[in-house]
């Protein structure tokens, strides 16, 4: 490399890193700083900036587009950078509130459905559910949170990011009171946590280039093919299981929680078939909330990936800030 190129290469590692550094901390760190109110209406004036998550939303906004999900390409990508931001705001968030900003700011429907048992609890890369961990853990419950692991590769030249993604995980650890269950190598300490009568939290919208087993569902009017092997573990040891959503008001900056609880199924495929009628039904709801538009090709591919292709991949999907999929 010449000297120029080396100066090139520096320069845009620099720029890359400060970016990273507005995204991820210093604009939905403000959180940390202020009244929820107040960081909110900042959070909402920021989300007006088109150079904000720039690549992310462009990408994010084709592919709603393709699936009729953005008729007004403007609000659609306000509401996207908003969502973001306050995802990772959320992260802020938890570290500096007590459950006090938890019965404030985030109203309930629903119940958990469980109670000093082993159980599932599904959830989607939608909105932002920091603060459902938090619920889970007030109401008595004890969940592990199953994590991609984040040491494949996935942040190479990109530090910000890096410890971003990691101050996260721990960040959750921290919500559930309980550490996060790593994938691949999961199931000893996932057997060890069920064997105690505690919960598995996933998120289960997960391409199948990621994961070892799949089947067909309907979302969005297409046929895709989602993770099976967690609903399969489900039914065999015939564990509940409940879906959650925690969507957040785009006006006020309060949060939804919703709960579902499903109860313990026979049928792996009708199982997964009523997870995803909710996945199907949020993100018709609420579209510029879901989080993996930017890499939607991959959910809606014409046949799943073999089990040799998610051997050979090299990292864990990264949406670009900082949040990984879960292996499921």
């Amino acid at each position: 490399m010449t000297a120029g190129g080396e100066v090139q290469g520096v320069w845009r590692r620099a720029r890359r890193e400060a970016l990273d550094l507005l995204e991820l901390v210093l604009l939905p760190g403000l959180a940390a700083l202020l009244p929820w109110p107040l960081a909110f209406r900042l959070l909402r004036v920021s989300a007006r900036c088109p150079w904000l998550y720039r690549q992310a939303c462009t990408q994010a906004l084709a592919a709603a587009q393709a699936h009729g999900m953005a008729p007004d390409s403007e609000t659609w990508l306000r509401e996207h950078r908003l969502m973001m931001l306050v995802d990772h705001a959320d992260l802020y968030l938890a570290r500096t509130r007590s459950d006090r900003w938890l019965r404030r700011y985030v109203d309930v429907q629903g119940d958990w459905g469980v109670r000093d048992q082993a159980a599932l609890l599904v959830t989607f890369h939608w909105a932002a559910g920091m603060w459902a961990h938090r619920h889970a853990r007030a109401s008595g419950l004890r969940p592990h949170m199953l994590l991609a692991r984040q040491d494949r590769g996935g942040y190479v030249g990109r530090w910000v990011l890096g410890r971003y993604a990691r101050a996260r995980a721990r960040a959750v650890a921290l919500a559930d009171g309980q550490e996060v269950i790593w994938v691949p190598g999961a199931m000893p300490a996932l057997t060890s946590a069920l064997a105690r009568q505690e919960q598995i939290v996933v998120v289960l919208d997960v391409p199948p280039d990621q994961v070892k087993e799949t089947a067909p569902q309907q979302v969005l009017g297409r046929r895709v093919h989602m993770p099976i092997a967690l609903p399969r573990l489900a039914v065999r040891q015939r564990l509940p299981v409940t879906v959650f959503t925690l969507g957040l008001d785009v006006r006020t900056g309060r949060r939804d929680l919703r709960l579902y609880p499903l109860g313990a199924w026979d049928d792996a495929q009708a199982l997964s078939a009523r997870i995803f009628q909710e996945f199907d039904r949020i993100v018709r709801e609420r579209p510029a909330h879901w989080h993996f538009w930017s890499v939607a090709q991959r959910f809606f591919a014409d046949r799943p990936v073999s089990a040799a292709a998610f051997a050979d991949s090299p990292a864990p999907l990264d949406d670009g800030q900082g949040r990984t999929s879960n292996s499921a």
